[in-house]
Formats: structure tokens, C-alpha cells, sequence
């Protein structure tokens, strides 16, 4: 057994609206070439607004490096023990009780990992085992409850805390003016997220099979350029369009586990902009009220990187979760361009008397986990 239990999820309380979001390209961009265009592509995001780690007018400037990595450490040790006594606390364990720790940021950089100042200031045993994932962007968040599973799968009954921690606007390069840019100034937002996967027992979706595609040759297409002012954030405009390729891929997976990925009760999917959503409905042939976790998780926040499958699982719980035995997948988009896909089932605890199993489910236990699609 490996159940996804229930997130917990923190916003910063700075706040920044599309208004003011728009208002501000016109104001500091006013002589771009491409002002036009960067000003609707920002209000198709479909943002309404997204939080922030720091006040609007300190965002905007640009302290150095070295003042921004110190900023986003002193704010990880701050707000990331919340939402882990959280997570700790809806999936009725302590800490003492996890033996791994998945960490995922994009949008700093600590070493050692937050992981270790976590396990001497919260509790957790010194043998608790560290991963770290730095550099699969908004993949992480896909990849950390992949690894979970993986873990629970090799030791049985043990339990893992995930950990995604994004400040994107740190990443903020006033320098910066592409199209692609300025659509990402509009586009990204700051959380923090937490959540738990059990060994046994707990309510929330089952893990069952995994997966992990890389499409070829577009490792360029999201990137870092790490340079002397810090992480300058590329985004290629062939980005949207990889929904093509990669609808396939969980298709595949689903076939592979004896499901129809057009035919599942519940889809929680990174939502890193509207096209993807959009063409995630067309190409598996869903409606669009399927993502809408994902889409309410762009709206109010942004996209918050790894943070977001987490995010949009909380407000399936939020809904009152789904019917025992119900089929889903989460999936994860980011660098490479690389998909974490996970498929299961949802489980109540005490339904039944147990929770459900691969084999209840018809799919053989030598099925679950798959390394690759």
C-alpha cells in the first residue's frame, strides 16, 4: 500500500493582481516592440492573481544573488515547518514516524538540503532517509509522489514526506524583456506544500503504477540560464504545444494498467497555463470540468510550480474527495520536456473495512510501479 494522503498548502500574504500584473508591463515596458502581444498573452493566462514571498516594490528590485538565496532559505525554515506539522497531523503520524523525506525546489538552492535542518528541528529521526530534486521544475511535484511510491513499493509499511517549497518570484530579472519572459512575470506565483504517503491505512488516492517520459529533443525548451544575477528562467513558445506528444504518453500508461485515460474519475494534472489544460480536454477527449482542481489552482495562484499537483489535490479533498475505489492520475510537466504520471485509486479509510488493492482492481501487483512509460 501507498496512499497519497491529504496536502497541506501556504501562501505568502503579499499579493499582486492581473490588473496590477498588467499595469505594471505597460509602466516599465511601455517602448517594447512586442508590448501588445505580452499583454494578451498575460491576461489569457487566466491568472486572477498569485502570491508573493516578499512586498510588490521589493520584488521588483534586484538585491544580488547571494541576498536572494539568503532570502529564500530564511523563508523556507520559516514557512515549510507549517505546513509539514500540518501534513503530519491530517495523515495522523509524527514525525518520528517517516522514513524519507522528498524535497522539491526549483527556485533556490541549500546545501545541505532543507532536508537536514528539517530533520534536526522538527523531530524526525536522524536515520530518516533525504531526497532532494532541484532541477525538475514543475516535474517535481509528479516525481516526488513517484519516488514515494516507489519507496513504500520497496519497503513496505514505511511512510514518506513530500516537500515542495517555490518562491518563482525570486527568480524575477528586471533585465530580462522577451516575449516568454514577461509572459512567466505574469504567470508564476509562491507556495509551499506538504503532504504524506502512507504505508498503510490513510484516505486519499492509492498509488498503484507510475511513469516518466522525456519528449526528444527539447531539453531547451524550459531552462535555466544560470548567470552571475542568478536564475534566468527561459521558456520556449513551442512549450504549449507539447500536450501533442504527451496526451499519448498517459494514454499509454493507462492501457499498460488496464484503464482508459479518457474515462477516469478524477485528473489532477500540472497546470502550467490554459493551452495545456485546453488541449489535455481535446486530445484525451474530456471535458473541461476534469481539470478543474488545476485551473482553480491557476486562477488563484499561478502557476507555483511543483507546488501545483499538490495544490489541486487539496481541492479535491476540499470537494469531500472522491468515491471509494474511484479511478484517477496526477501528472507533472516540467524541463526535459519531462511527464511524472501517477494512476490509482481512491481510498477511504475504514470503507469496507480495508482499503482497496491492485488485485480488487484487476490489475495484476506486478503491474505497479513501472519505471517508464
Amino acid at each position: 500500500m501507498a496512499v497519497l494522503c491529504r496536502p497541506a498548502v501556504a501562501v505568502p500574504e503579499h499579493v499582486i493582481t492581473s490588473e496590477q500584473t498588467l499595469d505594471l508591463v505597460r509602466t516599465v515596458h511601455a517602448d517594447h516592440p512586442q508590448l501588445a502581444l505580452a499583454l494578451r498573452l498575460i491576461e489569457n493566462t487566466g491568472v486572477a492573481k498569485r502570491h508573493l514571498v516578499q512586498p510588490l516594490e521589493d520584488t521588483l528590485r534586484h538585491p544580488g544573488f547571494e541576498v536572494r538565496n539568503k532570502l529564500y532559505e530564511t523563508e523556507a525554515k520559516a514557512r515549510v515547518p507549517q505546513v509539514v506539522r500540518q501534513a503530519l497531523e491530517t495523515a495522523e503520524l509524527s514525525p518520528c514516524d517517516i522514513d524519507l523525506i522528498v524535497y522539491v525546489s526549483c527556485t533556490g538552492f541549500m546545501m545541505p538540503s532543507l532536508t537536514a535542518w528539517l530533520i534536526n528541528t522538527m523531530g524526525f529521526r536522524p536515520e530518516t532517509r533525504q531526497v532532494p530534486i532541484a532541477q525538475l521544475g514543475c516535474a517535481a511535484g509528479g516525481s516526488a509522489i513517484n519516488r514515494a511510491h516507489d519507496f513504500c513499493t520497496a519497503y513496505p509499511g514505511t511512510n514518506v514526506l513530500i516537500v515542495a517549497c517555490e518562491f518563482c518570484s525570486l527568480s524575477y530579472q528586471p533585465t530580462d524583456v522577451g516575449v516568454g519572459t514577461l509572459l512567466s512575470n505574469g504567470l508564476f506565483g509562491d507556495a509551499v506544500a506538504a503532504a504524506v504517503v502512507r504505508g498503510s491505512g490513510g484516505t486519499g488516492m492509492h498509488l498503484e503504477r507510475n511513469g516518466s517520459y522525456l519528449v526528444p529533443q527539447t531539453e531547451d525548451w524550459i531552462a535555466y540560464a544560470v548567470r552571475e544575477t542568478g536564475f534566468h528562467f527561459l521558456l520556449d513558445k513551442r512549450v504549449p504545444g507539447t500536450m501533442e506528444d504527451l496526451a499519448p504518453v498517459l494514454s499509454t500508461l493507462a492501457d499498460q494498467h488496464g484503464w482508459n485515460a479518457s474515462n477516469l474519475d478524477f485528473y489532477i494534472v500540472h497546470a502550467g497555463g490554459p493551452r495545456i489544460l485546453d488541449d489535455l480536454c481535446t486530445y484525451l477527449g474530456v471535458p473541461p470540468r476534469a481539470f478543474r482542481f488545476s485551473r482553480a489552482t491557476l486562477t488563484e495562484y499561478g502557476n507555483i510550480a511543483s507546488a501545483v499537483v499538490l495544490d489541486a489535490l487539496g481541492r479535491l479533498f476540499d470537494e469531500g474527495g472522491a468515491e471509494h475505489r474511484a479511478k484517477g492520475l496526477i501528472a507533472g510537466f516540467g524541463p526535459g520536456i519531462t511527464a511524472e504520471v501517477a494512476l490509482g485509486h481512491w481510498t477511504v479509510q475504514g470503507a469496507s473495512g480495508r482499503s482497496v488493492t491492485p488485485e480488487e482492481s484487476a490489475v495484476p501487483k506486478a503491474a505497479s510501479p513501472e519505471p517508464a512509460v
